[in-house]
């Protein structure tokens, strides 16, 4: 193996906001790897490190050439360089649009269960929440679209977070879709802000969609986040980028970031991300094999010695959504008892809405030495479990 997947790294005592538990836990919850990003960034870093300065960045032309070149070759997704705008990170582009392109009381429609902090970035900023669950038949997940057009119909909506690939359902939506949903919103004057950082994370042989790339009208009326941070494990390091082909949403936009001063880059900023799309496609896609392989091994132990359990079937993210609907429908009783009684720190499902109330999400983006360690203390924990309750 050219690149040491199956190398542990020990981030006890290291400030992680992951490892930062018990000796005996396990973390397998935040959406953090395992793994030390590729060759190629480490090295950009030591080379700034080297030169023994860090003041004010700026934005390079290699920046916008890396982002343009990456998109393009990899996701066929021509962007011009006035498009694109620096932030400090996704989630930070998320709130910067819910504070300049909505007011006070209005809503933002969000199709659940989804990533939790899209709730933070709406009720922090006093704005509604409004869900459209997905459907779920037992095996996979689909858009309700009578239920979401309800949504976006609502005179008070007026934004609505995508997110493309889903997390934690592992869903890659469909050019039509997209498209679909893009028309919708369209009809209703709603804009669409996509978060698409795990776009890069998506299975051997599969391929995402960008929002921007179904319709001219999707666009038209949105605003995309992207990021190197989530498939190149240096989320640490604050990078991103905002795109929009809609000169006016891109104005605001630009606008909001500055105001919210989370629009200017760290000395590494610029550099990681120049390192990570121009040099590390090779990573990158041994990472992708790894975490499928990782992915394989969950799904065949649990088949095999955990029938309570069932896999969703999922396509992107290193993140598995576990259903656990035989074990009874209160799972979060549920997960703090295998961590109590195991170790294994795994994430209750409800954080991502009521849909995800008899689910768990397990991060397999680590060494395979640790996966097969949180697979032994999930059966265990589940053979406690139903001991317990009989």
């Amino acid at each position: 193996m050219k690149f040491k997947f199956d190398e542990v790294q020990n981030r006890r005592n290291t400030n992680s906001l992951k490892w930062d538990v018990a000796e005996n836990e396990l973390p397998m919850w935040v959406a953090d790897m395992d793994f030390k990003t590729a060759p190629a960034i480490r090295k950009a870093m030591q080379k700034r490190l080297d030169g023994g300065i860090f003041g004010y960045s700026d934005l390079t032309d290699e920046w916008y050439e890396a982002y343009q070149k990456w998109w393009k070759t990899r996701h066929d997704f021509d962007i011009k360089k006035e498009w694109l705008v620096f932030a400090t990170g996704v989630i930070p582009g998320l709130s910067s649009a819910v504070r300049k392109l909505t007011t006070p009381g209005e809503n933002v429609v969000i199709m659940t269960p989804v990533y939790n902090i899209f709730y933070n970035s709406i009720l922090n900023n006093g704005r509604n929440v409004l869900e459209s669950e997905l459907k779920y038949d037992g095996e996979n997940y689909e858009i309700d679209f009578e239920d979401l057009e309800e949504k976006l119909s609502n005179p008070q909506t007026s934004l609505m977070f995508l997110c493309n690939p889903h997390n934690p359902v592992g869903k890659i939506w469909d050019k039509e879709t997209l498209a679909r949903i893009g028309e919708l919103c369209k009809k209703h004057y709603v804009t669409v802000i996509s978060d698409e950082i795990h776009c890069d994370l998506v299975a051997p042989g599969q391929k995402y969609v960008p929002f921007a790339t179904a319709s001219e009208t999707c666009k038209e009326i949105s605003v995309t986040c992207i990021a190197p941070t989530k498939a190149f494990n240096i989320a640490g390091l604050h990078t991103a980028a905002v795109v929009s082909a809609n000169p006016s949403l891109r104005h605001k936009m630009w606008r909001q970031l500055n105001t919210d001063e989370v629009g200017e880059p760290n000395v590494f900023s610029v550099d990681v991300a120049v390192a990570a799309f121009n040099e590390g496609g090779e990573w990158l896609d041994a990472l992708r094999e790894y975490i499928q392989d990782n992915k394989k091994t969950v799904v065949e132990f649990i088949n095999n010695n955990i029938p309570e359990l069932k896999i969703v079937s999922t396509d992107a993210t290193y993140l598995l959504w576990i259903d656990c609907a035989k074990l009874g429908d209160n799972v979060e009783d549920l997960a703090q008892f295998i961590r109590k009684k195991t170790g294994l720190y795994l994430t209750a499902g409800k954080v991502y809405g009521n849909p995800g109330k008899n689910f768990m999400r397990m991060n397999v983006a680590c060494p395979r030495t640790l996966v097969n360690d949180g697979l032994n203390r999930l059966k265990k924990g589940i053979e406690l479990f139903k001991q317990e309750r009989q």
